[in-house]
């Protein structure tokens, strides 16, 4: 990866925008999304940004730049049309090691404002590191015309009584198997349809109710040619709720990107056409792990007395047909 995605705090920023013009006042408009704690410094101001300093109260130092003012701040936006006071700006800033970004010059930037998608408190930012602006726009539009607005609703939903769910359902694995039949089923669809109090009282039954240990098992996904573009829904869903995955080197890297980031990840030396490390995959997925072993290529699963008197449940996916 160009750039580290990274989220900011938003009562930590101190944010200065150098610049008084239309893309200032963009600018401004962003960063009021998530803190008013923004100063603008320009001796001259459009209607647009004149207005967002009145109407949020912002600080406005009535002059261009000048050096040596950047100090107090953590965030730096350069929005001039004069190139060598961007320059000039982005020196100072790097040199003080605070964040930077010069509009439409990436070379000066430390950071890139990504593409964003706003289902508060849920936030989805995209980028194509500045090579593809046009083909990160279709992407955007496409995830928006499939996210419903209520998913935000999901999730305050979700931190409401993610402390009830903790204390009552013991075991990661439980408590994310629960919160996903939730989330998918009849309480999720309540909530998208605002009907919270009646999502809240399924809630509340569904947690009086016993819930069983969770079982372990093991899925062997022939990943054939390895192209991570002809993934089944099935090997996808899959290894997106795996505890823990088994590759050798010929599997391709890439795959390993989609699974589950917390998973516990396994390389083995020896290619699985030689050896398939089973007693460590029988023990974890008796201890109720979900285990992945992708497989490179497609060949025949070699017989195993352990897993075939093991009361583990087993399958077999073929995957990038």
């Amino acid at each position: 990866m160009n750039y580290f995605p990274v989220f900011l705090t938003s009562d930590k920023i101190e944010a200065i925008i150098i610049g008084g013009g239309d893309v200032a006042a963009r600018k401004i408009e962003l960063l009021l999304k998530t803190t008013s704690n923004i100063t603008i410094m320009s001796e001259q101001l459009s209607p647009s940004v004149d207005r967002l300093i009145k109407t949020n109260d912002l600080q406005w130092l009535n002059h261009n730049y000048q050096q040596g003012l950047l100090s107090r701040f953590n965030l730096v936006i350069a929005a001039t049309d004069n190139t060598s006071i961007n320059q000039a700006i982005s020196q100072e800033a790097s040199n003080l090691k605070i964040l930077v970004n010069v509009v439409d010059q990436p070379e000066l930037c430390s950071y890139i404002t990504p593409a964003i998608i706003d289902r508060s408190p849920i936030i989805i930012a995209m980028s194509s590191s500045g090579s593809a602006p046009i083909l990160l726009r279709m992407l955007r539009e496409q995830i928006e015309k499939t996210l419903p607005a209520g998913y935000g609703k999901l999730a305050d939903f979700s931190l409401k009584f993610r402390d009830h769910v903790k204390a009552r359902i013991k075991g990661i694995r439980n408590r994310r198997s629960f919160w996903e039949v939730t989330l998918r089923g009849a309480i999720g669809n309540a909530i998208l349809q605002g009907n919270e109090q009646q999502a809240e009282q399924q809630l509340i039954l569904s947690l009086n109710e016993e819930v069983p240990p969770p079982q372990g098992e093991i899925t062997f996904i022939h990943t054939l040619d390895g192209d991570p573009d002809k993934l089944t829904l099935a090997a996808h869903r899959e290894m997106q709720f795996a505890d823990a995955v088994f590759y050798d080197e010929k599997v391709n890297v890439d795959l390993i990107e989609y699974i589950r980031r917390d998973a516990d990840k396994f390389p083995q030396s020896v290619p699985s056409t030689m050896l398939i490390n089973y007693q460590h995959a029988i023990e974890l997925a008796e201890s109720g792990n979900k285990v992945i072993y992708l497989l490179a290529e497609h060949h025949v699963l070699p017989h195993n007395s352990a897993l075939a008197l093991s009361k583990i449940s087993t399958k077999e996916l073929v995957s990038g047909i």
